[in-house]
């Protein structure tokens, strides 16, 4: 049994009302103005902060309001939906909200914080697939065999109105608007901002992004039919959808002005930015807006620029990797080998240029077995602390000048 339907419409009055239904249960989200990075992109960029919602994703507007739609006999049914983690917090808290028994289909790999929260809020969780898909073939079999209402991630009308509730808060606090971005898995976010917008600010750019490593939907818009990628591959699980949905292309191609894609180099470091310069923790989907903005510099100068950050539900692990990287990256962390000489007082010097240079040591590792050193040198396997390229070329030099060898590691 599928559920996928073959084609529906979604009006502005369907997403009026989703906002009259849903602001009794949810307040505004924010929207705050960045000066850091309004200078740096010479436009005035506000971020729309999705992170604060009570699940820390936008996806509560469109699950909340589904359910909110279903009769008393349809929620006595109970409730199921596959999710690879933010869908399926949004269908937990608007089931438990409802009183309404849910169970939802993860993929193995879901991240273990977002299939934690999902139980906190009550629903049961089930793993299968390798990925989304699978996960929501089996989950279309659960929901023949038991007769629960399937809740779509992305392709149901009320679940689209519910995020398109997002356009009119943004249109009310901040109506001269000129450029909205924002991160595409399925695509029912931009399809029910863009469904919005073009009916109450027509002339406002609106911008859809994809991570490089899953671009269905960007794909399918460019070639005009939806396609199926043999595989995914991004850290940002939130978007990660292979089998892009013609229903929902058709509603998106005529209505966005253009589409981009990010790799996961650009999503990390826009992560980074993100806790660094605007104090706001978010998750990879919801940092691709701003992992595209260096490609559209020209497009958005001038402008008033929403940039949605749609969800801040990351691992904590991915977040340490991602933060080692970046700032291995941006040149503020310095992984090094050295080679001196295994002489008493080698280790003191080492560490007294370092110091001299005004570099902080995070870890060293002392290896004599290295099997390329000769049996009177060790090696050093340094992590520096540094104040940026400038520091750590100044660093690099100065041990030169006193060590067998010097080894950056990339």
């Amino acid at each position: 049994m599928s559920t996928r339907p073959k084609s529906f419409q979604v009006t502005l009055a369907d997403i009026q009302e989703a906002r009259k239904n849903l602001s009794v249960h949810l307040p505004d989200s924010p929207l705050l103005f960045n000066p850091w990075l309004s200078d740096q992109y010479q436009c005035e960029i506000y971020l729309k902060l999705e992170n604060m919602q009570p699940i820390g994703s936008f996806k509560i507007r469109g699950a909340t309001n589904k359910i909110l739609r279903l009769s008393r006999e349809e929620r006595n049914k109970g409730v199921i939906c596959a999710s690879a983690g933010n869908h399926a917090q949004g269908v937990a808290w608007g089931s438990r909200l409802l009183k309404t028994d849910a169970l939802i289909v993860m993929p193995r790999g879901a991240s273990l914080t977002k299939i934690a929260n999902t139980k906190s809020l009550g629903a049961k969780v089930q793993l299968e697939g390798a990925n989304y898909d699978e996960a929501f073939e089996a989950a279309q079999a659960i929901c023949k065999k038991t007769g629960r209402v399937y809740v779509h991630a992305y392709e149901d009308p009320d679940v689209i109105a519910g995020q398109g509730t997002v356009a009119l808060e943004i249109l009310d606090q901040l109506p001269g608007v000129g450029c909205v971005i924002g991160s595409m898995g399925g695509g029912g976010l931009m399809s029910g901002v863009s469904v919005a917008f073009r009916e109450l600010k027509p002339k406002t750019l609106l911008i859809g992004c994809q991570a490089a490593g899953a671009p269905s939907m960007v794909q399918s818009i460019q070639k005009g039919r939806a396609i199926s990628l043999p595989m995914v591959k991004t850290f940002a699980d939130g978007i990660a959808v292979a089998r892009a949905s013609e229903v929902m292309r058709r509603i998106l191609s005529p209505r966005l002005d253009a589409v981009y894609e990010a790799t996961d180099e650009e999503i990390s470091a826009a992560v980074l930015t993100l806790i660094e310069k605007a104090k706001t923790l978010s998750e990879g989907s919801g940092a691709v807006p701003l992992a595209i903005l260096d490609k559209i510099r020209k497009k958005i100068s001038g402008k008033k620029v929403v940039l949605i950050i749609s969800g801040g539900n990351i691992d904590v692990n991915i977040l340490a990797r991602i933060i080692d990287r970046g700032l291995t990256r941006a040149g503020r962390r310095l992984r090094l080998n050295v080679l001196l000489s295994d002489a008493p007082g080698s280790l003191f010097r080492l560490t007294e240029i370092i110091a001299h240079e005004g570099g902080n040591i995070l870890q060293a590792i002392h290896d004599r077995n290295e099997p390329s050193t000769m049996i009177d040198q060790t090696d050093i396997a340094l992590t520096l602390e540094t104040r940026g390229p400038d520091h750590s070329d100044a660093i690099i030099e100065a041990l030169k000048q006193q060590v067998y060898r010097v080894e950056v590691l990339r």
